[in-house]
């Protein structure tokens, strides 16, 4: 039960009385950072906020790499009743002048490396006053990490924030467009905590947890900062690249028992040369969310290492997972069942709850739901209508109350006026030896008449040509009703994808089929 009275730093700071000041709260390269030193330092930057002149409610923007310095200036920014925001570190400028402006943020934090990234627009955000940089070189007009935190106060008493005041704010992946300011509670971090953490995970203090995908997003914040410390668990922070080579090489320096990616990772990973020669027996439990996770990966994961893939869908706005398949109970194909804390119904176009086997879409409710989009009046109103935070997931649940992901709402679409599922497509299409990678999207055909399209990434030593997109079609035409065979194939070296590395597809549509 969360107090009336709360301040989501707790999540980090209660380790300090219950005799966790000594243990490793960090693993990041050569760097050991314990609990006690990581409490110190959110507490100076939250106070050095408050010296700046920064006040209860003022957003700070966190441009910040995985590393120790990511957890200090979220959760100090938290304890200090200030909203922390941390954002894609992989974007152009023009996107960070966006969320500088959308947020109003009066103070940055960035990461020196990441500075020229944003330097182009800092002159054109009027309502940013401070910009603090950490590492690298000292751009001018700037203050120094070190410098700050070493300047201010250690001790920073909570902010007498309710647990139903704002916290933290997360923009949106735009996987469909133009991202949204997700606000989210100072009750939300504790819920996902008590609900996939310890009732999914089982997470214990004994734990190591290791999150390919990065903090900035809701999945890796869960994953690698406010879950092991939720139990003074440690964590592994890898502010590089997450390619199958330094992944395995983290998995063996620091022996994670959890582990965190994306369905494109684990993918790759199965189709590196490292595989062969990878050591995972650290592990317990394998993580996927981001995208549904085709059946074929999760079995030849199992059968390389002898791991499952537990499986399951999230959402910015809900903060974590909340419908997942669970150790020893997992269904290929399928994203689980509802997590402990939601409840989970497949609706249709009126809002009522379809039957069993029916297709429809899905809609969630707990207590980690964010309120609103900041500014964003009428997409709230789309998408949070009362309790019910409408996730445009098109989805279908089997009689064990397995859910099974059909693609987003705005992928499904029309042929010879039935549904094609884009997922389902390509789920036959990844059985295929060749392919390592696809997209299906809906293209007109030379009758003006909507059509599925396949975009392919095939595995290294395959070309494509016209006989091998022959050979896919009869492949699909075997394994799926005829008319959802993909009419037109290309071949193409990578695909577009969010940082977390969900595929776009919008960005494959033709230009009038696009939002």
């Amino acid at each position: 039960m969360i107090a009336d009275r709360y301040n989501a730093s707790d999540v980090l700071f209660r380790n300090l009385p219950a005799g966790r000041g000594d243990k490793v709260a960090v693993h990041c390269g050569d760097e050991r950072v314990t609990y006690a030193a990581l409490a110190d330092s959110a507490a100076r930057i939250g106070n050095a906020l408050l010296d700046l002149g920064l006040e209860s409610g003022d957003r700070v923007a966190l441009l910040l790499l995985d590393t120790p310095v990511l957890p200090e200036a979220f959760l100090g920014a938290i304890r200090a009743g200030l909203i922390p925001i941390p954002l894609n570190t992989v974007l152009p400028s023009d996107n960070y002048e966006f969320f500088l402006k959308d947020s109003g943020a009066r103070a940055m934090i960035v990461d020196g490396p990441l500075h020229p990234a944003v330097a182009p627009v800092l002159g054109e955000c009027a309502g940013l006053e401070h910009v603090i940089v950490t590492g690298g070189d000292m751009p001018a007009g700037s203050l120094a990490w070190d410098d700050v935190v070493t300047a201010a106060a250690s001790h920073l008493d909570p902010a007498p924030t309710a647990s139903t005041d704002p916290a933290f704010w997360l923009y949106s992946s735009g996987s469909t467009g133009f991202p949204k300011g997700v606000v989210h509670l100072q009750k939300d971090i504790p819920y996902t905590v008590d609900t996939y953490a310890r009732q999914v995970l089982g997470i214990e203090k004994d734990d190591v947890t290791f999150s390919a995908s990065k903090a900035f997003h809701a999945y890796g914040l869960g994953n690698n900062i406010t879950f092991p410390y939720s139990v003074g668990a440690s964590t592994v922070l890898f502010p590089g690249r997450p390619t199958p080579a330094s992944v395995f090489e983290q998995i063996r320096r620091f022996r994670p028992t959890l582990f965190f990616t994306a369905p494109t990772l684990y993918a790759a990973m199965l189709a590196s040369d490292e595989a062969s020669a990878a050591d995972l027996s650290s592990i317990r439990l394998c993580v996927s969310a981001a995208e549904a996770l085709p059946p074929e990966i999760g079995e030849q994961w199992r059968a390389r290492f002898g791991l499952e893939i537990l499986d399951g869908i999230g959402s910015t706005e809900m903060l974590h997972i909340f419908i997942s398949n669970r150790p020893g109970s997992v269904k290929p194909g399928s994203s689980g069942t509802a997590v402990p804390g939601y409840e989970v119904q497949i609706v249709d176009e009126e809002g009522e709850p379809v039957p069993v086997g029916k297709s429809g879409d899905l809609v969630v409710r707990g207590g980690s739901a964010a309120p609103y989009y900041w500014n964003r009046p009428e997409r709230t109103a789309v998408t949070m209508r009362g309790d019910w935070v409408y996730t445009g997931d098109r989805y279908h649940r089997d009689t064990e109350g397995f859910f099974f992901y059909e693609g987003r709402s705005d992928d499904m679409f029309k042929v010879s006026g039935q549904w094609v599922s884009p997922i389902e497509v390509e789920n036959a299409l990844l059985e295929h030896e060749t392919v390592f990678e696809c997209a299906v999207v809906p293209f007109k055909d030379g009758a003006d008449l909507v059509k599925p399209g396949a975009w392919i990434v095939l595995h290294q030593g395959f070309r494509g040509n016209s006989e091998l997109a022959e050979e896919l079609q009869r492949h699909v035409k075997t394994r799926l009703a005829p008319y959802k065979y993909p009419r037109s194939i290309e071949f193409v070296a990578e695909l577009p994808k969010t940082a977390t590395g969900k595929i776009q597809r919008f960005r494959l549509r033709a230009p009038d089929e696009r939002e």
